[in-house]
């Protein structure tokens, strides 16, 4: 996929005032500092598109961007260790779990993980409740510039043994790198296969 155009819509402080736009969903959410808005960046190749910051949890927001004029990329809050109050942490776990289960026109939702880690609890339960909930996910794996190719694929067999240890089979795995723009081909090469199978079937939302 070429992206001709990635635009800002809007943020919305929650999920009932997202845009009302029918067309293909893709989210992407993950622990903070996981490197979500570099790789959004990466993938739009519009640098600057998304927000970076060296302070965790800064998405506070769901913010949606317009690609092609034919689908949304949407940018949701990091779960996890964001340096905010205990309030404000279940704020955006309310502001997530509505927009996840109740946002009609979601196709998928990348879920990112930081691949220099063995499997983390907090991103195991956010996968069983995605598996629990019936939401279509993914994972992508971030950050593989940062190790050796051999410690990378130890560390994504390992997540792959843990999901196989509840689930028949794996959901898609993507492993990137937003420095070297590695795997952004196969995230948009996913996308536009989806989306022509969603026209192809005549799926409306």
């Amino acid at each position: 996929m070429l992206i001709k155009s990635a635009i800002f819509e809007k943020s919305s402080q929650r999920w009932q005032d997202c845009p009302d736009d029918k067309i293909p969903e893709y989210a992407f959410i993950g622990r903070s500092n996981v490197g979500k808005s570099s790789l959004i960046n990466a993938v739009t190749n519009h640098k600057g598109l998304a927000k970076t910051s060296q302070t965790p949890g800064k998405t506070q927001l769901i913010n949606h961007f317009r690609i092609n004029n034919d689908w949304f990329l949407t940018d949701l809050p990091g779960y996890g260790y964001a340096k905010v109050s205990k309030s404000q942490r279940q704020v955006f776990e309310k502001l997530i779990t509505g927009y996840i289960l109740n946002r009609k026109n979601l196709v998928n939702l990348f879920t990112l993980i930081d691949i220099r880690h063995t499997p983390q609890k907090i991103d195991l339960e956010f996968l069983e409740w995605c598996g629990e909930n019936g939401v279509p996910f993914s994972i992508i794996f971030t950050k593989e510039d940062k190790m050796k190719p051999n410690a990378a694929k130890s560390n994504v067999e390992k997540y792959s043994q843990r999901l196989l240890e509840t689930w028949e089979e794996l959901p898609p795995m993507f492993i990137t790198s937003a420095e070297k723009k590695t795997g952004t081909d196969a995230i948009l090469d996913f996308i536009e296969q989806t989306n022509q199978l969603l026209r192809d079937n005549k799926v409306g939302f």
